[in-house]
């Protein structure tokens, strides 16, 4: 069961990060998603392990191809990186599965 497309009320553009270049960061082409949004600060950790504040949290269908450092336009125009992502399954369960985005 995914997480119901009702509850995904925001559009979000993401550009997936794809590697770093002698000119700095590259991504992929962007794609428009549907997600839901929540602009709340919380403390969470990167790639590294390393505590750092989240700003913008994004819920989004599984699947999401959203590398951390990907680029992401949220509702409000505000652009942003992405500082994690998890993939939440439940096999079995009567829960639905999403995507998480942590962002800056």
């Amino acid at each position: 069961m995914n997480v119901p497309g009702w509850l995904l009320r925001h559009r979000v553009t993401v550009e997936p990060y794809d590697g770093d270049s002698a000119y700095g960061p590259t991504y992929r082409p962007a794609v428009e998603v549907r997600a839901l949004v929540a602009e709340q600060t919380k403390l969470t950790r990167n790639r590294e392990g390393v505590e750092v504040t989240s700003t913008t949290q994004v819920i989004a269908a599984p699947g999401l191809d959203c590398p951390a450092e990907s680029r992401l336009t949220l509702p409000s125009g505000r652009v942003t990186k992405a500082i994690s992502v998890a993939n939440h399954t439940a096999p079995g369960l009567p829960v639905p599965q999403s995507t998480e985005v942590m962002c800056e």
